[in-house]
């Protein structure tokens, strides 16, 4: 098997690493104040990520989830928050444009808006009363036919860079429909009448993303709006989980690299007084950064490999497996590496403005956000013993 990336992956890598560099520049400050960092999403605008992962039927540079995947490593080293936001807009564009159930004129309106106009498109689809840990998402937020268009109410929640996406993809449920599992996909332009953004999110990491709440009321789009419609919208959720939440797994592990990299150059330069050595020769640190390096390197193969297994295979059973496996070895890796680094780095790693503490934050968010670590394993261990879900006992007794 070869592990090697190919010459074009690694100019892509560089090139992240690049605009990593400059916005870890600004990370901090937007960290602390929970701004929108607006000018890194500007940058990755103008460097073609808004249609990195297009089609070049669509006219998007063709990039696979692989190179998704390898970018997004890159771009989470320098600002978590701007690499967790900005992906999110492949995260729900990119099902539309590779799903059969969409139609092809709102394939074409989709790429219109983000190839020619380039806007920026977010994704909207939890709500107050879902959990992840059981992973069902009934939907409350409800779309009803009017003339000309639709009209849109509800509360839905967690939708990252909403002050600053041109369009936010929601998720709602179909009036008058009778399965409950039917839904739809509605684009809700930034300045749509009946739409209002909650800003309510001051949060322990991760905190530039802005995942505010979005309130809808009464909220009128047009006809073009509707980009999918189906009575069971499960199918279409699972056969692009490597897109809505799979796309962010590399995101945290690349959070682990900066914490890794930040600790190898402070055991350098931290010196003790009396002493001729840095702290890297301590044998405690070094039997540590040994154990990141491991854990550090698992997490990066068993990535890649979902990744490849998702652009090869597409939503098979191995895949989806190898998608929840890395999602939980990364948030483990990640929780872990960030820890041992802040402790080594010892007491002046924790005043507010340190990379490591920030990181620290950043990170701590990776085992919680969707799926969390137990889904993940809950999954992971139907396909290890050949089990079929509908065999198994629901986690706690239903009303």
């Amino acid at each position: 098997m070869d592990f090697s990336l190919s010459l074009d992956q690694q100019r892509l890598q560089q090139r992240c690493l690049e605009l990593a560099e400059d916005f870890a520049a600004r990370s901090a400050g937007h960290d602390r104040e929970a701004s929108h960092p607006i000018e890194n999403y500007d940058r990755l605008r103008a460097e073609g990520f808004l249609e990195f992962t297009i089609a070049k039927a669509w006219g998007g540079a063709g990039g696979s989830f692989l190179d998704h995947t390898i970018a997004y490593e890159a771009l989470g080293q320098g600002c978590p928050s701007t690499a967790l936001a900005f992906n999110m807009h492949a995260s729900v564009v990119m099902p539309v444009l590779q799903s059969p159930e969409v139609s092809v004129a709102a394939k074409q309106r989709v790429a219109d808006l983000v190839v020619r106009q380039q806007q920026l498109i977010g994704g909207n689809f939890s709500e107050p009363a879902t959990t992840s840990l059981i992973g069902e998402r009934p939907l409350s937020a409800q779309a009803r036919p009017v003339d000309g268009g639709y009209s849109i109410t509800g509360r839905k929640m967690f939708a990252s860079m909403l002050q600053a996406a041109d369009q936010v993809m929601v998720m709602t449920y179909p009036d008058g429909a009778t399965s409950p599992f039917a839904g739809m996909l509605l684009l809700v332009p930034r300045g749509a009448a009946g739409r209002r953004v909650e800003a309510n999110w001051d949060t322990l990491g991760m905190r530039a993303t802005r995942s505010d709440s979005l309130i809808l009321e009464e909220c009128i789009v047009p006809d073009s709006a509707l980009l999918l419609r189906s009575n069971d919208i499960r199918a279409f959720r699972h056969d692009y989980l490597n897109w809505f939440w799979g796309s962010y797994t590399a995101v945290y592990l690349g959070v682990a690299v900066a914490a890794y990299d930040a600790l190898r150059r402070l055991m350098h330069v931290r010196q003790p007084a009396g002493y001729a050595q840095p702290l890297a020769y301590h044998p405690d640190v070094r039997r540590h950064v040994a154990e990141m390096s491991a854990a550090l390197e698992a997490a990066r193969l068993i990535t890649y490999r979902s990744a490849w297994l998702s652009d090869t295979q597409g939503p098979t059973p191995e895949t989806t497996a190898a998608l929840y496996r890395a999602k939980y070895l990364v948030g483990e890796a990640v929780s872990t590496i960030t820890r041992t680094a802040l402790t080594l780095g010892g007491a002046h790693g924790i005043f507010k403005g340190s990379r490591l503490e920030q990181l620290f934050r950043d990170g701590a968010l990776a085992p919680i956000q969707p799926p969390p670590a137990d889904f993940c394993l809950w999954n992971m261990g139907l396909y290890e013993l050949d089990l079929d879900p509908a065999d198994v006992l629901p986690p706690m007794r239903p009303a």
